[in-house]
């Protein structure tokens, strides 16, 4: 009787705390009108408030897209996934000429990230292991900007 009760607390926890990210204020008329502006073609779309801004999470044909929006309409930037095959030849450039080319480092996770003033990065994901990790942010013209250590 008693892991049967336990069981059921625990299931019940767990359940509240996924409902426990539901978002405690509307998003704003100005944060989706600014939305539609940018994104017209926008399909599946989920807001999420994240306290600091708004997010949308959709579609753009079959291209997962994640914007983010500030509380008076102001567009943040947005990111998508990429395949490997996606790096513009001068961030593989880039990429070939720093210290995490060569056999050791794999490409795991590759972010195109779209940010105010048309400015486009690459946030590329390499790793040693699954204990020995980086993010990597490229320019689109190959530069790296910064390596940071990642879970």
């Amino acid at each position: 009787m008693k892991k049967t009760l336990y069981l059921l607390l625990t299931l019940g926890s767990i359940f509240m705390v996924g409902q426990a990210s539901a978002q405690f204020r509307s998003i704003p008329g100005i944060v989706t009108d600014s939305f539609k502006v940018r994104y017209p073609t926008a399909k599946s779309v989920r807001w999420a408030d994240k306290v600091s801004d708004f997010r949308a999470t959709f579609f753009v044909d079959t291209s997962r897209y994640i914007a983010r929006y500030s509380s008076d309409g102001g567009w943040l930037g947005a990111t998508k996934r990429i395949g490997k095959d996606a790096i513009p030849s001068a961030v593989k450039d880039g990429l070939s000429k720093s210290k995490y080319a060569g056999a050791e480092w794999e490409i795991r996770v590759v972010t195109m990230m779209y940010l105010p003033g048309s400015v486009v990065q690459y946030n590329i994901q390499v790793a040693k292991s699954d204990l020995v990790k980086k993010n990597l942010l490229f320019s689109n013209e190959g530069q790296l900007l910064k390596d940071n250590n990642t879970l």
